[in-house]
Parts: structure tokens; C-alpha cells; sequence
């Protein structure tokens, strides 16, 4: 984590955030740096034990770690999937500017009913992510 890449925490037991992953990884062809982690893994556990205002949080999370001109940024919810959006470029960053027009409480009220319903958003039940040779470096833990 200390090469200054940006991290991207999703819930490992969900299909749909697995499914998630899955679209950033294959709509990511310009930068290839963001790293993945499991809300549940031990860099996740680093990165709330430095935030503890992230334990009530539900929510996939974006970390950018510090450096000598800004300090760690954590976006959570709506604002860590616009984040992502504007990481992916190409028709994604406009998209993700433009949604950024939506105030915060909306945009968030939208992405909490989509996470209360997450487990259930995947035909066939969770999914696993499995990374390809490629990918598998780009996976914290």
C-alpha cells in the first residue's frame, strides 16, 4: 500500500460488489493502478483502525494515502463511486461529473437502498472474484 496507488475496499461476501470489482477492472484499460482490498481483510482493518468513523459505515470505500501535499482522503458511498467513475475515465468521468450535481443526501439515500438490497441484486447467488494472472497483483488481500 505504500506505493501511493489509490485502494478501492469492497464487501468480499457480496456477488454484487464482486460483479463490482469486475467492472472497474474491465473498464480500466488507461492507468491500471487502483488496488483492491476486502472490507474484511487485514488492510481494511489498518485503514478503520486509523478512521473509526468508517465502523458504522456500510459502504464501499475509496483511500487514497497520504502525501506530501495532501493527507489521506477516504470517500465512502455515493462519493467513492463517483470517485471510481472519474479513475475509469472516458465516457465514465463525465458521467460521474455530472452525477456529482445530484446533492450528496440523494445521491447516498440512492446508494443505501441499492446496498440493503446488494445480496439479492446477483442471479444465481454470490459470486466470487476470482482475479486473472494479471490482475492478481493489483489484489492487496
Amino acid at each position: 500500500m505504500s506505493d501511493g496507488s489509490a485502494l478501492l475496499l469492497y464487501d468480499g461476501t457480496c456477488g454484487f460488489c464482486a460483479e463490482s470489482v469486475q467492472f472497474v477492472l474491465r473498464h480500466d484499460r488507461r492507468r491500471r493502478t487502483l488496488r483492491f482490498s476486502s472490507l474484511q481483510g487485514p488492510t481494511a482493518l489498518e485503514i478503520r483502525e486509523r478512521h473509526p468513523e468508517l465502523d458504522v459505515v456500510d459502504s464501499v470505500i475509496w483511500f487514497e494515502p497520504a502525501d506530501a501535499a495532501n493527507p489521506e482522503q477516504v470517500l465512502t458511498k455515493s462519493s467513492a463511486v463517483l470517485r471510481v467513475l472519474r479513475y475509469l475515465g472516458g465516457v465514465w468521468r463525465p458521467l460521474g461529473i455530472l452525477a456529482a450535481v445530484v446533492p450528496r443526501f440523494l445521491r447516498d439515500a440512492l446508494y443505501d437502498l441499492i446496498a440493503r438490497h446488494r445480496h439479492r441484486l446477483v442471479r444465481g447467488g454470490p459470486a466470487c472474484l476470482v482475479p486473472t494472472p494479471e490482475e492478481r497483483g493489483r489484489f492487496l488481500d
